[in-house]
């Protein structure tokens, strides 16, 4: 998310910091074409003219255009504006009641809500410690129980025994009884969801919520939705009243205006956001880092934190001391690929790191993207564990079998040999250098390093 924007913006910003002095015409220029990439990106009119003004009146101020660096000053003015747009910068979830607390989830059909709902439970069970309860309350579609189950199951949640005939207001009541029977912490409450927005979803959604008294009354949006979904949580917060927002999908290709405007219409805090499809691509909805990823000022301590989460360290730091000693082998290239995958979409991976927006066009030239990751792990996959082990035995017949195996091409395996080798020779010099103990190889998908495919492949 944010990538259009980001990059508008920081072209916006690198002209006016390339300038040194600036005039307040130089900033109404800028903030002119500001308007316009938030206006693509979605962010809803209103929105736009409020942030504008208030960063205008701001940046022209004498402390701004005055200082030594007055391109820079206005960076920062239209960041901290973003943050406080964004804000508060960590707002958790509130537990802050008598067991069970009731979570309830609503939003539209399609939006995430059942997957978030499994999502929330593995992150309040991995990360609070607390005894979780999945309740469906969608009897209009059939398989929205079973797929809550399902989940249930993989997050290690138990998930209240659906009752043919039931209704969304007894089911609600029955779930909260069998929580407290049973000592649950925590209820959370999978309302069912329309393709639209109607009078019956509003007056089912409104009476378990007057039933229930939850803690939290989560909208889940999808992120890629734009203007729409702004328009969905308005209705949502009149109508029904909503504590939180959870983002879902920022991971996929979204404008991004959608977080700008839902925290500004309703004043409600967006709480979560949804970075992937596996239970554990659930993250803090940060305003700060949000902000600077928009302005091109990435996230490391996201990068870090989701990689901690994700990369298994013990593995890691055999696989750093075997490649400082000039064993780095094929095996050990798939396990790489393998954890980067697990941290997510490449392309959201790659967006948390500063800068990389002004590099998108090498990026997509240089063939960086999940699918040549996964082209590449093929290939690592249909060779055996010794040629893996030794990639010297790999002779061309060898090599065209591996590429029918994996659906590549010989070509195909032979850059990812080559690079895989340029690889292990770096890294052997730096065993040498006395650099010990650091991480091995650069993020897969440079160029000169596993990830760039032919032209014409993905």
């Amino acid at each position: 998310m944010f990538d259009g924007l980001s990059a508008k913006l920081g072209e916006v910003f690198d002209r006016l910091k390339r300038r040194g002095a600036l005039s307040e015409a130089d900033v109404s220029e800028a903030m002119n074409e500001v308007r316009v990439a938030l206006l693509e990106a979605d962010v809803a009119l209103p929105v736009v003219s409020d942030f504008i003004a208030a960063v205008q009146e701001k940046a022209v101020g004498h402390e701004v255009l005055n200082s030594v660096t007055p391109g820079q000053m206005v960076v920062k003015v239209v960041h901290d504006h973003l943050v406080e747009m964004l804000g508060p910068d960590d707002a958790p979830v509130n537990l802050d009641a008598a067991p069970p607390v009731p979570i309830l989830m609503v939003g539209l059909q399609g939006s995430g809500k059942t997957t978030t709902a499994g999502k929330l439970a593995l992150r309040l069970i991995q990360r609070e410690r607390k005894k979780v309860l999945l309740a469906g309350l969608d009897v209009q579609r059939p398989a929205a129980q079973e797929q809550l189950r399902i989940l249930g199951e993989q997050a290690g949640a138990t998930t209240l025994q659906p009752v043919i005939g039931e209704q969304p207001l007894g089911i609600a009541k029955r779930a909260l009884d069998v929580a407290r029977r049973e000592g649950f912490d925590v209820v959370i409450l999978d309302t069912a969801g329309r393709l639209v927005i109607d009078a019956e979803l509003m007056s089912e959604v409104a009476q378990v919520r007057a039933a229930v008294n939850p803690a939290e009354t989560l909208l889940v949006t999808d992120a890629m939705a734009g203007q729409d979904a702004v328009n969905v949580a308005k209705e949502f917060n009149e109508k029904v009243g909503v504590t939180g927002i959870v983002l879902t999908r920022v991971d996929g290709d979204a404008r991004g205006g959608a977080a700008l405007s839902m925290r500004a219409v309703t004043g409600v805090p967006i709480k979560l956001m949804g970075v992937g499809e596996k239970l554990e691509a659930l993250e803090n909805f940060q305003a700060e880092r949000v902000a600077g990823r928009m302005l091109g000022m990435g996230d490391i301590v996201g990068l870090v934190e989701r990689a901690a989460d994700t990369v298994d360290k013990e593995e890691a730091e055999k696989a750093a001391r075997r490649a400082l000693k000039g064993q780095f082998n094929l095996e050990d290239l798939g396990n790489q690929l393998k954890q980067i995958r697990g941290m997510g979409d490449i392309g959201g991976l790659l967006g948390m790191l500063p800068g990389v927006g002004k590099m998108k066009k090498q990026m997509q030239a240089a063939n960086v993207d999940d699918k040549t990751i996964a082209h590449q792990q093929a290939i690592i996959s249909s060779m055996t564990p010794k040629e893996r082990r030794n990639p010297k035995i790999l002779n061309a017949r060898r090599r065209k079998r591996i590429a029918a195996g994996s659906g590549t091409s010989v070509p195909e395996v032979n850059r990812l040999l080559k690079q895989h080798q340029q690889m292990s020779t770096m890294m052997k010099k730096m065993g040498k250098m006395g650099k010990k103990g650091q991480m091995p190889g650069a993020m897969p998908g440079m160029p000169n390093m596993p990830g760039q495919l032919p032209p014409g492949r993905g």
